[in-house]
């Protein structure tokens, strides 16, 4: 019997390496898709297959990392689907989070509140600043998802430290709501069902034909219970990238990924070849930069056939506004999508004041700006009293510095009364707070959702593309983040994960990617890529 012909015109769309993947026959299959090459149509067109060949859709589940993937994915199935006269919906596409949660439900447990974890630590520690706050973040769950240690197992611990005792109190506030965190959805679903011979009856008939996304970024627990929903029959098709594993803060482990055969005897490994988004050139090098990490498949990697475009080096030694400025001002103008990433945060702060400057509209969803703090105003009510308490008439810059001295213990204010500091150099007072109105109203207009300008890190950015993409702060320390390695318990594997967070920034761009570096300190990534005369550090132009 042949398939419909939704499906056959599918397939044939896809290339050969992929069309392999999404017909691969029943059992564990392992699709190992680079960037760029296609894996989510592969998804799709795996589960159109396995509807025309037999497959109930309502037992096919796909498991997406995130809900903007589960989305996206949740709109492809649909469509792909409704010429089989299935109805939108029936392939259930959920992330880890949302599968436990529904699991918990189906055994009649309560899966409400789900506890707001950042706003508990600052109640639990509130001598913690914001790395301290991500560093605890991170404790708490790989304590609870990776150790397996409880709340009562680090309070009998006589030497508990502070971060130690913040988790019991932590975990006592989570009790305390009668809810559950994140982690508590995933842990808690896999006790249930493992106490339930009847609970994991019916969840291994509704997940037959188990779809996981994402696979390199998932944890143990995560895998955990997609294994245990496989199980026994293993009828799991598992896509992911050892080359883009980049969450280790998040508990992801590249090792996982690659020792999966381990774990599901018989697996198949299905390689997609072609990276169809970048520059043919963007690919090579990319390539030849994550080649160098010693933990990943080997693999071949090629650009698609119609992948045009440029790889420009900007070896520029300036201040880190005019230099972002002058690469922007290369873009051209039209309606093409475009991004500015580095490796934090932080970092992207020039570029937001090159925005203003230019009148860009962009969006930065995770970037917090000191103008838009809550204590801006408070502090500039401070700074204004410091003036009507002083006999004469003091200078901005002593107001402000007698106001920032009072709050030394004060993180956010300390922050915010510097930053004020610089601004206020030539300024009176009704100068500076029309200056910052000024800009406040600048950043309200140019600031949207829609903006083709993103600005954001590389972590942010998996799994997204740009027509030109600017990766900034190419430099020794910056990336790779000194910090990342140094304060990590394996350096080695922790710079490994620099090198992959790399490979993934400059593989988001389609039509141009631009590293911007200091040429005296250009970071080892791009010694790695590129030869010293590319780069221009010996007195050769760059290419």
């Amino acid at each position: 019997m042949g398939l419909p012909p939704s499906v056959t015109g599918r397939l044939a769309r896809l290339a050969p390496d992929q069309r392999a993947a999404a017909t691969a026959p029943p059992g564990p299959s392992l699709c190992i898709a680079p960037a760029g090459s296609g894996k989510t149509t592969t998804l799709v067109a795996r589960a159109a297959w396995l509807i025309a060949t037999g497959t109930e859709p309502g037992t096919i589940r796909a498991i997406t990392f995130n809900k903007r993937a589960a989305v996206e994915m949740t709109e492809r199935l649909d469509a792909a689907v409704e010429p089989l006269g299935v109805k939108p919906g029936t392939v259930r596409v959920r992330t880890f989070h949302a599968l436990g949660r529904e699991i918990l439900r189906d055994a009649g447990m309560a899966v409400e509140p789900l506890a707001d974890r950042p706003a508990i630590l600052a109640e639990v520690a509130p001598w913690a600043d914001e790395g301290n706050l991500l560093r605890l973040d991170t404790l708490i769950s790989r304590l609870k998802v990776e150790l397996g240690v409880s709340a009562a197992d680090v309070a009998a611990d006589p030497d508990a430290g502070p971060m130690a005792r913040a988790f019991v109190s932590y975990e006592a506030a989570v009790k305390a709501t009668g809810g559950l965190d994140f982690d508590d959805l995933i842990l808690r679903a896999i006790e249930r069902l493992g106490a339930d011979d009847r609970l994991i009856a019916r969840w291994r008939r509704n997940c037959a034909e188990l779809l996981v996304d994402e696979v390199q970024d998932v944890d143990r627990a995560q895998l955990r219970l997609a294994l245990l929903l496989a199980a026994p029959v293993n009828r799991i098709f598992l896509v992911g990238d050892d080359d883009q594993s980049i969450y280790g803060w998040r508990l992801a482990d590249v090792r996982r990924i690659l020792s999966l055969e381990a774990l599901l005897p018989g697996l198949r490994r299905v390689d997609l070849q072609v990276n169809y988004r970048c520059p043919g050139i963007v690919v090579e090098r990319a390539v030849r930069l994550v080649e160098h990490n010693g933990e990943r498949f080997a693999k071949t990697i090629r650009a698609g056939p119609a992948t045009a475009g440029r790889l420009i080096l900007a070896p520029d030694a300036g201040d880190e506004t005019v230099r972002i400025e002058r690469v922007v001002r290369t873009w051209p103008e039209d309606d093409s999508t475009r991004a500015i990433l580095a490796r934090t945060n932080r970092e992207l702060l020039p570029a937001v004041v090159v925005a203003l400057q230019l009148g860009l509209p962009f969006r930065a969803p995770r970037i917090e700006l000191l103008i838009d703090s809550a204590h801006l105003d408070g502090l500039l009510r401070e700074v204004d009293a410091a003036f009507a308490s002083s006999s004469a008439r003091m200078p901005l810059l002593v107001a402000i510095g007698l106001v920032r001295s009072a709050h030394m213990l004060d993180h956010a204010r300390l922050e915010l009364a510097t930053a004020l500091l610089g601004w206020a150099v030539g300024l009176d007072f009704a100068s500076l707070t029309d200056a910052i109105r000024d800009a406040q109203a600048r950043l309200a207009k140019l600031r949207r959702d829609d903006a083709p300008l993103t600005l954001a890190t590389a972590h942010a950015t998996k799994g997204l593309e740009f027509d030109h993409v600017l990766v900034t702060g190419m430099e020794v320390g910056r990336f790779p983040s000194a910090r990342a390695v140094s304060q990590s318990d394996d350096p080695i594997r922790a710079y490994e994960e620099e090198r992959r967070l790399g490979y993934v920034a400059w593989t988001r761009a389609r039509h141009s990617l631009t590293l911007l570096y200091d040429p005296s300190v250009p970071s080892p990534f791009l010694l790695e890529a590129f030869s010293p005369a590319e780069l221009g550090i010996e007195g050769t132009a760059a290419t």
